[in-house]
């Protein structure tokens, strides 16, 4: 169940970003500084990306690497940061239900301590009320050792009359 929805929220940001990278472009369009600012992400990118294929393939690494054009680095920054976009949006909601999950596990937690402690006091509250009970059949022992039977249960001969008949109730 999360793997589709997992897919499908990935295709959704992925949707989403494809008008912010044309936005993007239209600012770079504008404005210049923003531009160069992002054509030096883009080659900076490319320098750090072919030397890092160069090592991986056993070429050498200490030839020129030759810079984009304008326009290539231009797309390939506005590619860069939507994908950086895309990236950073996944990563804002991994943590949020990380937090989510967090807290929900945290309530749970509370929740068994609570009722441990409640176990743990009507433990306790049984245990002092056996305990109360057997002084008491001690004591009731003893006074019917001291009395007897027929004291402890105030046992007395029935007055029946001679003569008349208990009435049945």
């Amino acid at each position: 169940m999360v793997l589709p929805v997992l897919k499908l929220g990935t295709l959704a940001l992925k949707t989403l970003s494809k008008p912010i990278g044309s936005r993007l472009k239209q600012q770079a369009a504008l404005h210049p500084k923003f531009r160069n600012f992002i054509i030096s992400i883009a080659q900076a990118n490319h320098r750090v990306t072919t030397t890092m294929q160069r090592k991986l393939y056993g070429h050498a690494t200490n030839v020129e690497i030759r810079p984009l054009d304008e326009e290539k680095a231009v797309q390939a920054a506005v590619d860069l940061l939507g994908e950086a976009f895309v990236f950073s949006v996944a990563v804002a909601a991994l943590f949020f239900e990380y937090q989510r999950s967090s807290r929900s596990e945290a309530k749970k937690e509370e929740v068994r301590k609570q009722e441990l402690e409640q176990m743990r006091e009507r433990d306790e509250a049984l245990s002092r009320e056996m305990e109360s009970l057997k002084n008491k059949i001690q004591e009731l022992e003893q006074l019917a050792r001291g009395r007897g039977l027929a004291g402890v249960f105030k046992v007395r001969p029935s007055q029946v009359e001679v003569g008349k008949s208990p009435t049945p109730a």
